[in-house]
C-alpha cells in the first residue's frame, strides 16, 4: 500500500516537472490542473532558455483528461506571452470542446494568443493584477509583400476574432477596436486589459482568484453529477 501511494506521489512530481500538470483529489472529486505559460510552442523548437508549453503534450493530455473516468474537471492556469497562432488555436480548441466542466484563471498575463485561451473554458476567470495584451497577428520570419500575403494575415485574424466572440461575451465591434488602438503599445498597435477592465467587456466572466476558480469548478462538477445522477 505504501509502495503503491509512494509511486502515486512519484509519478505526480513527474507529470509537474515535465508537463506542467497535477491531479488534485478530494472528497468532491478530482480536478486535473494543467498550467499555460511562458511562450506557446509550435512546429518550430524555440531556444532551450525559453520557458514554453509544447502543444505536442498538452493535446494528448486533454483528450486523456476528457476520456478519463478519473477525472471530474479542468482548471487551466495560464501565465503566457503567446506564441504559435496555430498551435495555441489548437489547444483552445480542445479545451473549448469538452463535456467535461472547465475553468481557466488568468494570472499573471494571458496575452496574444493567450486570449483565446482563456476564454475556451466554460468559465473564465481572471486576477486583479492579471493583464491581457490585445494585438494584431504578428509574423517573424520572411514575409513576402503580396496581395496573398496579407489575405493570410486577414484569414488568420478572422479565426481569432470568431473563437473569441463564439466564447466570450465580448462584442465583435469592441474587440477590433481594441485589436488596432494606436497610442498603447510602445511602437506597436493593440491594448492592454487589466482584471475589472476584461470583465467589464464582457472578455473574462469573473475577477477572483484560486480558491474562486477551485470554488466554481466544484460546483460545475457538482451539478453534472446531479443531471447524470437524475438520467
Amino acid at each position: 500500500m505504501e509502495q503503491n501511494k509512494s509511486e502515486q506521489m512519484e509519478e505526480g512530481r513527474a507529470q509537474i516537472e515535465e508537463l506542467g500538470s497535477s491531479v488534485i483529489r478530494t472528497r468532491r472529486g478530482a480536478i486535473h490542473t494543467l498550467t499555460i505559460v511562458g511562450q506557446i510552442e509550435g512546429h518550430q523548437v524555440l531556444d532551450p532558455s525559453t520557458k514554453t508549453t509544447k502543444y505536442e503534450h498538452v493535446l494528448p493530455l486533454l483528450a486523456a483528461v476528457e476520456e478519463s473516468d478519473d477525472i471530474d474537471g479542468l482548471l487551466v492556469l495560464l501565465n503566457t506571452v503567446g506564441g504559435d497562432i496555430e498551435a495555441g488555436l489548437a489547444i483552445a480548441e480542445l479545451i473549448s470542446g469538452m463535456k467535461k466542466p472547465t475553468v481557466s484563471l488568468v494570472l499573471g498575463g494571458g496575452h496574444s494568443i493567450g486570449v483565446p485561451l482563456a476564454v475556451s473554458a466554460q468559465t473564465s476567470f481572471i486576477a486583479p493584477s492579471a493583464a491581457m495584451t490585445i494585438h494584431p497577428v504578428r509574423m517573424s520570419g520572411t514575409v513576402i509583400g503580396v496581395s496573398q500575403t496579407f489575405h493570410y494575415f486577414s484569414r488568420i485574424q478572422e479565426r481569432i476574432l470568431d473563437f473569441v466572440t463564439r466564447h466570450s461575451r465580448i462584442k465583435r465591434d469592441t474587440f477590433t477596436e481594441l485589436m488596432l488602438q494606436t497610442g498603447e503599445l510602445a511602437a506597436d498597435v493593440g491594448s492592454v486589459v487589466h482584471g475589472e477592465e476584461a470583465v467589464a467587456i464582457g472578455l473574462i466572466d469573473h475577477v477572483g482568484g484560486l480558491s474562486d476558480a477551485l470554488e466554481c469548478l466544484h460546483q460545475m462538477m457538482d451539478r453534472r453529477e446531479s443531471e447524470r445522477t437524475r438520467g
